[in-house]
């Protein structure tokens, strides 16, 4: 069976969290975060530079929501199972389900940051990819400045292909960065 035709599963669960596609309704949860998470999450994620409201939060969840059921992009929400608290974001994207390979990218609510969380997020999501969708190929791309962004990866056991010299955009749009490639592959 193609890959994009497989059945995303409720949820996907790590011993002290849980993955799983936003939905309608998830913009209270989202907008707490990034207010909370502003400052820091502005120095690497554009969306941060934005104007943030509850209306614009479940605005961005619905379009989320419309292109998981076209599985066009899979945005998760991360919780941890003892509350249900929102701490984060992460997800397939960049997909090319001819492959299929996919990109994993993540944030997370600062007052949940160096407790693991998204390491073992990454972990689980990326043997999912593998297992699940038969990926070929996984990648994390970063800037190669984001010290806690890069530590996933190179926790995980993913290959640094290389870096690409002048390649986006800073967060804030005003200064050309470079952007460091990891990947896993089934070979």
């Amino acid at each position: 069976m193609k890959a994009i035709l497989m059945d995303f599963p409720e949820k996907i669960e790590t011993p002290r969290l849980y993955l799983r596609p936003c939905q309608p309704g998830d913009g209270l949860d989202l907008y707490e975060a990034i207010v909370h998470s502003k400052p820091e999450l502005k120095q690497w994620l554009p969306f941060a530079h934005q104007d943030v409201s509850l209306e614009t939060s479940e605005q961005n969840v619905l379009k989320a929501f419309a292109d998981f059921i076209l599985k066009e992009d899979i945005r998760l929400h991360i919780y941890r199972k003892e509350d249900d608290q929102f701490i984060g974001s992460t997800g397939l994207h960049r997909i090319n389900w001819d492959i299929p390979k996919f990109e994993i990218g993540y944030w997370i609510d600062t007052r949940f940051s160096k407790l693991g969380y998204i390491t073992e997020t990454v972990e689980k999501l990326t043997k999912f990819a593998f297992y699940h969708y038969g990926a070929k190929r996984v990648e994390i791309r970063c800037d190669p400045n984001n010290i806690a962004s890069k530590r996933i990866p190179e926790k995980l056991g993913f290959t640094l292909e290389g870096i690409l010299r002048n390649d986006c955009l800073s967060a804030d749009g005003m200064e050309v960065r470079d952007t460091s490639i990891y990947a896993k592959t089934t070979n």
